[in-house]
């Protein structure tokens, strides 16, 4: 049975959280909410632990870009699920060159809805991440391959090119 990146996603909010607020290691703070599907699938796995290695690895990074758009608030000052929310798809905007940015802020959007700190948290989450993701795109810092991420016109005119 195929597990959805959705699930993954707020597994790893929870690690995050976990790590946030109790003094363990990340092994602790995720082995308690995998589930038997999730270890059973090699492609889930591998999301879940390169996600959370890049969260982990990349921390420092990934808060100065937050730092930046939070107009210098200090970071302890952001909720920490909206906080984690954002570390988490900042690494798959930065880390994860098969998922298209959109997708990685959409997805947050959505967890933000669900396991919102605020009534503003989706909208805050948006539009810290919009501005982010704008300027790693002005820094020429996205980059992104795979399905769904090729440019149209490009495949177009090889298929045509292909044609002759």
């Amino acid at each position: 049975m195929k597990t959805y990146r959705r699930q993954i996603r707020e597994k790893i909010l929870q690690a995050l959280y976990t790590l946030e607020i109790r003094d363990v290691d990340v092994e602790s703070a995720t082995h308690w909410l995998l589930t038997q599907e999730i270890m059973d699938d090699a492609n889930a796995m591998k999301f879940f632990n390169h996600l959370v290695s890049s969260i982990i690895n990349h921390r420092e990074e990934i808060d100065g870009y937050i730092a930046k758009h939070t107009f210098n608030w200090d970071m302890s000052r952001i909720a920490i699920i909206d906080k984690n929310i954002l570390r988490m798809a900042l690494a798959e905007i930065l880390y994860c060159e098969d998922i298209p940015p959109k997708v990685s802020i959409n997805e947050a959007i959505e967890i933000a809805k669900k396991f919102t700190s605020t009534e503003k948290s989706s909208k805050f989450v948006n539009g810290i991440l919009d501005a982010i993701f704008n300027d790693l795109k002005a820094e020429g810092r996205i980059q992104k391959c795979g399905r769904g991420l090729i440019d149209h016109t490009e495949t177009k005119m090889q298929k045509t090119d292909n044609d002759k």
